[in-house]
C-alpha cells in the first residue's frame, strides 16, 4: 500500500499556504464528487485507488493563491513524498489528454471532478465550462476554442462512463 496524503496533513497544507476557505471548500467537493464517481467505478469492474482520488482532490488547489498554483502543489506534494497526489495535481489544470472509459485511472477521475464542480458543488460539466469561459479576459477567442474543445471531448467521455455505471453524473450527484 502506498503512503497517501492525509486530510489532516492537507489541512496542514491549507493553513502553511493560507488557502481561502472557498478554496478549501471547493477542494473538498471536488474530492467527494471523485471519490463517489470513483467508489461507482469500482462498483464495476475498475480498481481506482480512492485514497489518492480523496487526497488529490483535497490537495488540488492547496497553493491557489499562487501564480503557478499546479506547479507549486506540485512541488509541495513531492517534497513531501506524494508523488501520485504530486503527478495529479501538477496536471490537473492542463490535462492533456483523457485515457478511453475501459481505461480510466485516478487522474482522470479527479480531473473530471474539478471539471464538474464550481465553488463548492457539483453543478456538471455545462455550467462549469460556462463559468470558466466567463472569467477569461476579454473572452479571448483562442481560450476559448481550447475549452470548449475540453468540455466537448470531457462529455464524450461523460457519456461513455454513464453507460458503464448505468446512469448520469447529473443522476448520480443530484438525485437523492
Amino acid at each position: 500500500m502506498k503512503k497517501r496524503i492525509t486530510k489532516d496533513e492537507v489541512n496542514q497544507l491549507y493553513e502553511e499556504w493560507h488557502t481561502p476557505d472557498k478554496v478549501k471548500a471547493h477542494c473538498k467537493a471536488v474530492s467527494d464528487v471523485g471519490v463517489k464517481l470513483a467508489e461507482e467505478l469500482n462498483k464495476h469492474g475498475y480498481k481506482l485507488d480512492i485514497d489518492l482520488i480523496r487526497g488529490s482532490g483535497l490537495a488540488h488547489d492547496v497553493a491557489r493563491t499562487s501564480e503557478k498554483h499546479a506547479e507549486v502543489g506540485y512541488k509541495i506534494l513531492s517534497d513531501m513524498g506524494y508523488y501520485d497526489e504530486a503527478d495529479i495535481v501538477r496536471v490537473h489544470m492542463t490535462y492533456p489528454q483523457y485515457n478511453s472509459v475501459e481505461k480510466l485511472n485516478e487522474c482522470d477521475i479527479m480531473c473530471i471532478a474539478d471539471r464538474v464542480v464550481k465553488e463548492d458543488r457539483y453543478v456538471g460539466l455545462d455550467e462549469r465550462m460556462e463559468y470558466i469561459i466567463n472569467k477569461i479576459p476579454q473572452g479571448n477567442p483562442e481560450v476559448v476554442k481550447k475549452i470548449l474543445s475540453k468540455k466537448a471531448e470531457t462529455k464524450v467521455l461523460l457519456d461513455d462512463i454513464s453507460k458503464v455505471i448505468g446512469k448520469t453524473l447529473d443522476q448520480l450527484f443530484l438525485d437523492k
